[in-house]
């Protein structure tokens, strides 16, 4: 089975919005529309495919010098564990490689990131509506 990573195009929203509602993204499934015009805004976008099917994504956005921040990191279910997370992560940041990675990262998803030798930080989030 062979994986490779290739840029997002329209074409793969729905495969995307599947994986979002089986993930349990539920949010990104319900602002179907806002999560299109993320996806067309973003800079960073792109799947990895196998026989025809969208396993795997990862979406962000990078000034290409200084930061790259990462929205959305996601592996179908059925392929965990093989890497493909670990390497969207390095094929994105190989591409702009003087920036410094971030993203958020729920409690559950901790360790994942620290066996990546991701580093914890502080920050802060407010929404329109708060």
């Amino acid at each position: 089975m062979s994986y490779f990573i290739r840029p997002y195009t329209e074409k793969d929203f729905e495969q995307i919005q599947t994986l979002n509602e089986t993930g349990g993204w539920t949010q990104l499934v319900v602002r179907s529309d806002e999560t299109r015009q993320a996806w067309d805004h973003s800079n960073v976008a792109y799947v990895i495919e196998v026989d025809g099917l969208i396993v795997a994504y990862v979406r962000g956005m990078t000034d290409t010098a200084v930061s790259l921040y990462i929205c959305e990191l996601l592996v179908a279910a059925s392929h965990r564990r093989l890497g493909l997370g670990e390497q969207l992560l390095t094929y994105v940041h190989s591409r702009y490689p003087t920036t410094r990675l971030e993203m958020l990262a729920s409690a559950s998803s901790q360790t994942y990131y620290e066996k990546l030798n991701f580093r914890p930080f502080y920050g802060y989030r407010k929404t329109i509506h708060e």
